[in-house]
């Protein structure tokens, strides 16, 4: 076996038989398949087959190994390529021609559930980068001799995330990251933005502080040459590949309408023609250094800070200083921010572990990128922006979702009680974005006490971890000790003559509670339910919770009516006989303050007072 100071010792001519056996296979895969991207495929059969077969360092057996060179296939739809690969590494075992089929072991596009060699879920274009950079973050800061490679269309380089990331990475002098544009000329529709100007991508991501170095994509001499200049650069490297869409096959080669087409079988029979027939050789991979640490360390739960009961504290003030005393005891944890450490507190963590601190300034995609591709790298990620702007990485945290990864998302000043700022500033659609991602929990905080214990559920719960917090202060209402689980409500009030059960949560759970004490005096009984965990949501003992007292429930939100936690419980109540109400944002929010915003859209106490007046009449 090789090892990390030997260089391959295999010929070009050895690599070029290899590419030609994967585009082989490519073509009969998709023909199988009736369906896939051969041409796409094609076109980068020589940057895999120097890539995997002559510059890569990894261990087959273990997939796990912590320096084990890193792949991301950004350009997602060539995974038929990637698979071929991968059998043909030793990484996988499967039947190729199960590709696209129904309960076959081979998906359309590269997902995690393929294979433990495919990190993440790709194919949405533009966001292989930024996992990228996050991959090769991560290996800088456990100090790992791994490289981060990412194959990229020339297609996805239109998108606006290619760039963030491609600034990202030069910003956090990523070295160790190389990216390869498969620049084949054509897209779906006709020719890409650029095509064949090679000399604008170079001065593109020259521009952008990178080392740029172009090649003509089929010649593995060229390859080699700027792989090993690559290892060399202390910038991140971009290899501009000039290419062919469909190389190998003349009668696709560099034409137009291949995309997205597989061929039939009387073409497939003509095209194999075109490439010799030939076995994969034996082959031995450069294997990997040891790593000098494996980076597994137990999370150790943290007793809270010292709150008392009635202080008054922003939920997302306490979400910071809780993480910062998380990420001192348990070095896994990785702070990001978007440029408002500030404001969602962030900065407490980096003050205290700067190292554990990531800035990805006003890039939210790549800051959900970045933490995706961190925790691939056994990381826990929190990444913390206005919850407004999250939507504007719904994609990202779509694909974060898919992918599975563990990754919890912090969103600050939701809803319309950030007051003066405006609707702009304001997140009113944040809850239905993450209740619709699978493999989602849900949490909503309504005090600092509450906020401290939720920092360190996420920090334990798989999967991708929704918190929202406000920029109000509220009162502490929960004891030091108070326990929060997954999948659970808290019954803040309830007695055994209650008329309804009020649920809030965040901001409106205080309304809630004002509106309690109110209709106390006016000889009414509420219950008082704190809806902290939105999903998963446990229906069955919220059902008997709710006939137990009034069978009423008036759910308040500061939230657009759809989506959030009133739809929520709607759904929960359906067919039980249990009477809803459901308060929430109706219309578009002007500026104002606080508690002007919250009469305006009806969800403060007066509103829910009058609320269960008109209910229990």
């Amino acid at each position: 076996m090789c090892t990390k100071e030997c260089d391959s010792m295999l010929t070009p001519k050895e690599l070029e038989l290899r590419a030609t056996i994967l585009r082989r296979d490519v073509i009969e895969m998709t023909t199988t398949a009736g369906s896939g991207h051969p041409s796409s495929c094609l076109s980068a059969a020589d940057i895999m087959a120097t890539l995997w077969f002559h510059e890569m360092f990894f261990d087959p057996h273990n997939p796990h190994h912590l320096n084990n060179d890193q792949f991301i296939m950004s350009k997602g739809h060539a995974a038929p390529l990637y698979y071929a690969v991968l059998k043909h590494v030793g990484c996988a075992n499967y039947d190729l021609n199960s590709l696209r089929k129904h309960g076959g072991a081979l998906e359309g596009h590269p997902t995690p559930r393929v294979s433990p060699w495919i990190p993440a879920a790709t194919g949405s274009l533009g966001q292989g980068l930024a996992l990228g950079c996050g991959c090769a973050l991560g290996c800088k800061m456990q100090k790992s001799t791994a490289r981060t490679y990412v194959l990229l269309g020339d297609s996805e380089c239109a998108e606006g995330s290619v760039w963030e990331a491609a600034q990202f990475a030069a910003y956090h002098e990523l070295d160790n990251l190389c990216t390869i544009v498969d620049i084949n000329r054509l897209g779906q529709r006709g020719e890409t933005m650029l095509g064949h100007n090679i000399e604008t991508y170079k001065k593109r991501f020259s521009s952008f502080g990178w080392n740029a170095i172009a090649v003509n994509g089929h010649k593995i001499v060229e390859l080699e040459s700027a792989f090993k200049k690559a290892r060399t650069s202390k910038k991140p490297t971009v290899i501009l590949a000039k290419t062919l869409k469909g190389k190998g096959v003349t009668f696709m080669e560099n034409k137009e309408a291949w995309h997205g087409r597989a061929l039939t079988k009387d073409e497939c029979a003509k095209a194999l023609k075109e490439l010799p027939i030939a076995e994969m050789p034996s082959w031995k991979p450069k294997l990997p250094t040891a790593p000098k640490e494996t980076h597994a360390h137990p999370f150790h739960t943290t007793a809270p800070t010292s709150y008392e009961p009635h202080d008054l504290v922003a939920t997302r003030e306490a979400y910071g200083k809780a993480l910062a005393r998380c990420a001192v005891e348990n070095p896994s944890i990785v702070a990001l921010d978007a440029e408002v450490s500030n404001s969602t507190y962030t900065e407490k963590v980096q003050e205290r572990t700067p190292h554990q601190f990531v800035e990805c300034f006003i890039a939210e995609q790549t800051l959900i990128s970045v933490a995706h591709g961190l925790s691939l790298r056994r990381y826990k990620p929190f990444a913390a922006t206005f919850a407004a702007f999250l939507t504007r990485a719904h994609d990202q945290l779509r694909m974060t979702a898919i992918s599975n990864a563990s990754v919890t998302i912090t969103g600050s000043h939701a809803g319309v009680s950030i007051g003066e700022d405006g609707p702009s500033q304001m997140g009113l659609e944040d809850m239905a974005l993450f209740r619709s991602l699978p493999h989602t929990t849900v949490f909503y905080p309504s005090d600092a006490i509450a906020t401290e214990r939720i920092v360190q559920l996420a920090a334990q719960t798989p999967g991708l971890t929704y918190i929202r917090t406000t920029r109000a202060k509220t009162p502490v209402i929960y004891k030091p000790k108070e326990e929060f689980i997954v999948n659970d409500f808290k019954a803040v009030h309830l007695s055994n003559s209650d008329s309804a059960v009020l649920v809030g949560a965040g901001i409106t759970l205080h309304e809630a509670l004002k509106a309690h004490n109110q209709l106390k005096k006016q000889g009414v009984s509420t219950a008082v339910v704190d809806v902290y965990c939105i999903k998963p949501f446990p229906d069955a003992k919220f059902i008997d919770f709710a006939k137990k007292h009034g069978n009423r429930v008036i759910v308040v939100e500061d939230h657009y009516y759809e989506g959030g936690i009133g739809e929520m419980i709607a759904h929960t109540l359906a067919n039980t006989g249990i009477t809803f109400k459901h308060l929430a944002v109706k219309n578009v929010p002007y500026a104002g303050t606080k508690d002007e915003l919250l009469a305006d859209a009806k969800i403060d106490a007066r509103a829910i007072v009058s609320a269960t007046h008109e209910m229990v009449k």
